[in-house]
């Protein structure tokens, strides 16, 4: 009798994969789907959205993005807001949003659900941070807080 081994699979092999509801993230050769978002989490998201976009995108300062995922530095995952700037947006030759983001956003936002893992979420912020985004929000509902994160500060809850 032998055993079977499963190879992880690549992350081209995952982008590759249909998607799946709630999505996946790749994130160290695993694929980890996230919890489906609960009704706090979402109005939170929709309204951080509608605020941020509110501000900044008629005068195309930025734009926020709810649920886009973003694939650069061997990760592939799935931001609860993703805001860019403008300029850095890769829009297409039409001058449309692109389906794929392989870039990390400017800023991160991440709301935290129960049946997540902190350290795996604030991770994904730290990831976005080593690789280019300069702002990280980790929102706790539950006692209602924000952790900031900035590149190379100490991180501060508010």
């Amino acid at each position: 009798m032998s055993a079977t081994t499963t190879e992880p699979l690549t992350l081209e092999e995952f982008l590759n994969l249909p998607e799946t509801k709630p999505a996946s993230e790749y994130i160290n050769k695993e694929i980890i789907q996230k919890p489906m978002p609960k009704g706090r989490h979402s109005r939170l998201q929709g309204k951080l959205c509608a605020v941020v976009n509110q501000v900044t995108e008629n005068q195309k300062i930025a734009y926020a993005f709810p649920e886009l995922r973003c694939t650069f530095g061997k990760r592939s995952t799935v931001t609860d807001v993703a805001v860019f700037q403008w300029e850095r947006i890769p829009f297409t030759v039409d001058e449309q949003v692109p389906d794929n983001f392989e870039l990390p956003p400017d800023w991160t936002i991440e709301i935290f659900s129960p049946e997540q893992k902190p350290n795996k979420v604030i991770g994904n912020i730290l990831h976005c941070l080593n690789y280019g985004s300069r702002l990280g929000w980790f929102l706790d509902p539950d006692d209602l807080s924000i952790l900031v994160f900035l590149a190379e500060q100490q991180p501060v809850l508010l």
